[in-house]
């Protein structure tokens, strides 16, 4: 379904964000993405959704080269990848039920799709009574869901979290890692970027490891490995 064939991104002579990344990524899978901060992580998200293009290296989602679609293009590759953040990115002035809401809404839904998915994507995250409350009326891990919910509302088929649980505690961070998980086992591709040991390890997940812009480990069912 991805595939990264050779990639490489230099954004000057003294920075290098990957080198010669290759990397095949299957429909269904559950990848956890691990590395240092500056290894490479978020730009090879941003890559596969055409936020960056590689300086090197072609990328691929099913049959499609992403580094040659035309911009018109787009925004159909995007509704096909959900994405979240470790910042939310709410539009703080819209309550949970408007913000997912507008997810169609830009995509052109119809207002009877949009009566119809959002409370039901509202109470897959768990959050059937919170749908009237503004982002500032809800907990970190509240406001993760609602965005969880806003990138799942339009049914993507690959899910992108770059460090989605880095600003939540203990107990919102494990809710979330179980909500992806139940995205996973509906079918929908997951790759998780995360520096978070006791995640990787009770994940035992597929490990895809940067280190200075290069896949240096790639298992199956993989473990957190310390560099000291």
């Amino acid at each position: 379904m991805i595939f990264f064939d050779n990639v490489s991104k230099i954004y000057s002579p003294t920075s290098t964000a990957l080198e010669g990344v290759t990397l095949r990524i299957q429909p269904r899978e559950f990848v956890s993405l691990v590395g240092p901060s500056g290894s490479g992580k978020t730009t090879l998200l941003r890559l596969l959704i055409a936020e960056e293009r590689p300086t090197e290296g072609r990328v691929f989602f099913d049959q499609d080269e992403i580094t040659a679609l035309r911009p018109h293009e787009l925004p159909y590759l995007r509704r096909r990848i959900g994405k979240v953040f470790q910042d939310y990115r709410l539009l703080p002035t819209k309550t949970a039920m408007e913000n997912v809401a507008f997810a169609m809404e830009a995509s052109g839904k119809s207002a009877e799709d949009i009566l119809h998915d959002v409370p039901q994507v509202l109470e897959l995250v768990g959050l059937t009574d919170k749908m009237s409350h503004f982002p500032h009326e809800l907990s970190g891990g509240e406001s993760q869901r609602v965005a969880i919910a806003r990138a799942l509302v339009n049914r993507p088929e690959v899910f992108l979290a770059d460090e989605p649980t880095g600003n939540l505690d203990p107990v919102n961070t494990w809710e979330i890692i179980r909500l992806l998980l139940k995205i996973n086992e509906l079918g929908t591709t997951v790759i998780l970027a995360t520096h978070d040991k006791e995640i990787i390890d009770a994940l035992d997940r597929r490990v895809v490891e940067l280190d200075k812009g290069r896949v240096v480990r790639d298992e199956e069912r993989g473990k957190y490995i310390s560099k000291e």
